[in-house]
């Protein structure tokens, strides 16, 4: 079900400009990296994981606000 409930565009541009965090993006990078070259450890890998997922999150988000203020990704 679609439903259309009135935002703020503040509220909107605020969700289009989402981002991890500077830190957590060099880790993630840093976890990928690693991983490519086989040679993540057993423990990064559940942190690979979560970081992976929270910037696709915020991703599918982003791209979601960017459609409603009219603008591509």
């Amino acid at each position: 079900m679609n439903t259309v409930i009135p935002a703020p565009l503040r509220m909107v541009e605020a969700v289009a400009a989402l981002r991890l965090p500077a830190v957590s993006d060099r880790r993630l990078q840093v976890l990928m990296d690693r991983n490519n070259e086989g040679a993540l450890r057993p423990e990064e890998h559940d942190e690979l994981a979560s970081l992976a997922e929270l910037s696709e999150a915020f991703s599918l988000l982003r791209a979601d606000a960017l459609a409603v203020l009219g603008r591509r990704p």
